[in-house]
């Protein structure tokens, strides 16, 4: 038996987690006990499999005690995950044959006798295997064995006093049966962790993390969105841009179109994010994806977060515009991920940005666009504030961001669902306008944070040889707003000659 002797409280023990060791900073003070509580199909067991085949790779002794789920589930759980439980102890503690008549009696109260047997067959358990981690799952069945408060609390009490004198790192599972506001656990552990599983309007069922409590512990607060997949689960800590900074230089760097460098000031500063809005087909992905082109001609990564259009789509379409990015694609220096926003929750999407940046050293980040992300997913709060920090945090990595914004309507009153345009360092708008009998496109910036910025409107045009930007358009007033008014100068020449307006 290995006797406690006063714990260390700088030693963490490791969850298995990586995602909830980050969220606990370094993991859970050993010789403790712990509740996990989550509804049903939350990722309790999962993560308890974890826990303690954590502990094998450490070469400690793990015991799942289940009296709940037959041995044969959960090895079946196990076996789902690509996980194989050998080296630990299963055992449940209720048979099939302890149901027959021969364990019937009139005496006494059965639950008076069953929860006794229970308890003390899971201390017989664990001293005869002496394990240094144990799981303990549900404790939904020692409520109803007790069948009042009182009964239940000594029990769980008597549970915790006698692991704490073995020295047991101790995970208790609980199913949220108890009644609401029920919060005798909570006393009694010495940390809790919670899962909840949401179910949208539409799309795959949301979970997420919170530790409600942790003594002589500081961790990440709030919710902190996961995923179960094959393997394990997957925690995503809710970013916190402040904890994230490296150091980088902030002088500017070419978009690749020096008349696009002009209306900027001086081009795109690093850890600065740029939205560009305007109606569709305005041209805001092909001018992203010039300013893209050029970074990595620098020889810097770029990613790509594709929630609008399909990859092969945007593929075609930037070679058809002599902006082939297959061959970045090729050499490694671009990666697209194509996202459907409603499977995704925004934790999810920010574990996949910050993976970009710190695993894949991109230093540019494209987002395209934000409209699908905001509006996939209405029953998220606080979905823009969560944004905010996403881009807080790209700043304080140095990252070019780019984000494009769709706005409803072809000319005219131009809205958006959402104004996010106080998020965005710079912001650059892109219009339609109509002259000589054609559609014709305009951009302007109308605001950047970080230089003093050209404020003239001038003629965007697309074509197979690429993105052009012109001379700034003198003869027309009222293009911002969607109804442009022609006013021509005394003698002057036509107004938006294209071959001085737009040079190829």
């Amino acid at each position: 038996m290995r006797e406690t002797s006063g714990v260390d409280p700088q030693k963490r023990l490791l969850t298995g987690t990586s995602g909830l060791d980050a969220v606990l900073r370094g993991g859970l003070t050993p010789s403790r006990l712990y509740l996990v509580e989550g509804t049903p199909g939350s990722g309790k067991t999962t993560l308890a499999l974890a826990f303690l085949l954590e502990g094998r790779g450490n070469g400690e002794r793990g015991l799942y005690i289940t009296l709940s789920e037959t041995e044969s589930e959960l090895r079946a759980v196990a076996q789902s995950h690509g996980f194989t439980l050998d080296g630990i102890d299963v055992f449940e503690i209720l048979t099939e044959d302890e149901f027959g008549a021969d364990y019937e009696q009139s005496l006494l109260h059965p639950s008076e006798v069953e929860l006794g047997e229970t308890v003390r067959g899971i201390f017989e358990l664990v001293e005869k295997t002496d394990p240094a981690r144990v799981v303990l799952d549900s404790l939904s069945e020692l409520r109803l064995l007790a069948q009042n408060p009182l009964r239940y609390r000594r029990q769980i009490l008597a549970l915790k006093h006698f692991f704490a004198r073995r020295n047991c790192t101790v995970l208790m599972l609980d199913d949220r049966t108890a009644e609401p506001g029920d919060l005798q656990l909570h006393s009694i552990a010495h940390g809790v962790i919670s899962l909840e599983q949401m179910a949208n309007d539409f799309g795959s069922e949301r979970r997420r993390l919170r530790v409600i409590k942790m003594r002589g512990l500081q961790y990440h607060g709030g919710y902190h969105d996961l995923t179960i997949e094959r393997g394990g689960i997957c925690v995503y800590p809710r970013l916190i841009a402040a904890d994230h900074y490296r150091s980088f230089s902030s002088e500017p760097v070419t978009t690749g179109i020096d008349e696009l460098d002009a209306l900027l000031g001086q081009g795109l500063f690093p850890g600065t994010n740029t939205l560009l809005a305007g109606p569709a087909g305005a041209g805001k992905t092909t001018t992203a994806v010039r300013c893209m082109i050029a970074a990595m001609r620098r020889g810097q990564k770029a990613a790509y977060f594709l929630f609008d259009e399909r990859l092969a789509t945007l593929l075609i379409r930037s070679k058809a515009l002599n902006m082939d990015l297959q061959p970045f694609i090729d050499n490694g220096l671009l990666k697209i991920r194509q996202i459907d926003p409603a499977e995704l929750s925004p934790g999810e999407f920010a574990g996949a940005v910050r993976n970009a940046v710190e695993r894949d050293d991109a230093r540019l980040v494209v987002i395209d666009s934000l409209n699908a992300y905001l509006h996939a997913m209405p029953s998220d709060n606080f979905l823009v504030l969560q944004m905010h920090e996403l881009l807080s945090y790209l700043t304080q990595q140095g990252v070019v961001s780019l984000m494009i914004l769709g706005q409803h309507g072809v000319m005219g009153d131009l809205r958006s669902d959402l104004d996010i345009s106080y998020l965005a360092d710079t912001v650059v708008m892109l219009r339609f306008f109509e002259a000589g009998g054609e559609v014709r496109k305009s951009i302007a910036v109308i605001k950047t944070r970080t230089s003093d910025h050209e404020r003239t409107v001038r003629e965007l045009k697309i074509d197979g040889n690429g993105l052009a930007i012109g001379k700034p358009i003198r003869n027309f007033m009222g293009l911002l707003s969607g109804t442009p008014i022609l006013v021509p100068t005394a003698g002057g020449p036509a107004p938006l000659d294209q071959d001085e307006t737009c040079p190829s």
